[in-house]
């Protein structure tokens, strides 16, 4: 029963302690997810990042064609588009130094002449760690006070971040691939908002392009949502995103190593779950030892009907931390 149905039957606040008391029953009753455990070992960090190998990358390289490198990363802006539900700081840069103002201030206290001579300009910027295409560290979202592999927030997370699974931790990504170009399938622009990709929608996006996944891919969902980026609350309102059975098909049976697409949650709200506010997150990122990219500029890739490359992207180490901005580009394979 919903909330909303409770509400007609029974108002004000006796249908919210109903509410309450059913679903606490309902938890109290089912079996709660739990974070996966590394099948790589009980230190490990980067999850199905070890999916990458000498050999792997090798291949993936040895069919690079060389005709053309597409940047995948987004511009970062003020008023850039940015998650701030949570009371998280949007992105700013300001001048720290400017060839007319050395001349004033001097310093470097080298003198008039030499600062009308030689120009200096510095700058600065403060921004939250999920801002602009960045990928999220293994740490982002646990279940139950542990993240992947069982490592707890009590014993690894100090007042400089986490000693395990930080940002740092991410290894450079050599790996094929792929993109699932969904709004061009579906004969649209762009999903529609809180449009919920399925794993059927997926699965005909493939068909439709003649691409078969492999294990160690770096699968990337284009929505079209990245149409509305220079417009930032258009870009964040509503966004269409992934479903959690979409996500269980690119990691169980299409074996992904890495997931994204071109908005900012990859998931989209409200949640399917009940009891998980942030179902994909938790899954990918706890359960499976998925890293996730957001906001990732896929427009290129479908406009020429990229659909296979040599995915390269390596990851500011920011130690400790969530999630680093990444500056990842594909490069078209044979």
């Amino acid at each position: 029963m919903t909330v909303s149905r409770l509400s007609r039957v029974i108002p004000g606040l006796a249908a919210l302690s109903l509410f309450s008391a059913l679903f606490s029953a309902q938890c109290s009753a089912a079996p709660q997810a739990e974070v996966g455990v590394s099948p790589w070992g009980p230190k490990d960090e980067i999850g199905r990042l070890n999916l990458i190998t000498e050999q792997s990358r090798a291949a993936i390289m040895a069919r690079v064609n060389g005709s053309q490198a597409y940047d995948l990363a987004v511009d970062y802006y003020v008023g850039m588009p940015s998650w701030q539900a949570a009371g998280d700081p949007p992105y700013q840069m300001w001048m720290t130094h400017t060839p007319h103002g050395n001349v004033i201030a001097d310093p470097m206290q080298v003198g008039e002449p030499m600062n009308r001579h030689v120009s200096y300009t510095g700058s600065a910027v403060s921004m939250y760690a999920h801002m602009g295409t960045h990928i999220d560290a293994l740490n982002h979202f646990g279940l139950n006070g542990k993240i992947w592999n069982g490592f707890r927030a009590d014993q690894h997370l100090g007042d400089r971040g986490w000693n395990v699974t930080g940002a740092e931790k991410l290894p450079p990504i050599v790996a094929r691939g792929v993109l699932i170009d969904v709004a061009a399938a579906k004969g649209v622009d762009m999903l529609a908002d809180n449009y919920r990709v399925t794993r059927a929608d997926l699965q005909q996006a493939l068909k439709a392009q003649q691409v078969s996944l492999e294990k160690g891919d770096v699968v990337l969902i284009r929505t079209g949502r990245m149409r509305d980026y220079e417009k930032a609350q258009a870009y964040m309102a509503n966004p269409p995103g992934m479903s959690l059975d979409a996500a269980k098909f690119l990691v169980e049976e299409g074996g992904a190593m890495v997931v994204g697409a071109d908005n900012l949650s990859f998931e989209t709200f409200p949640s399917e779950v009940e009891g998980n506010y942030l179902p994909l997150h938790t899954y990918l990122l706890a359960m499976q030892g998925a890293p996730i990219l957001e906001l990732v500029n896929l427009e290129g890739l479908s406009r020429d009907r990229v659909y296979q490359f040599a995915f390269i992207g390596a990851s500011l180490k920011f130690r400790g931390a969530d999630a680093a901005p990444i500056r990842p580009i594909a490069l078209p394979i044979r």
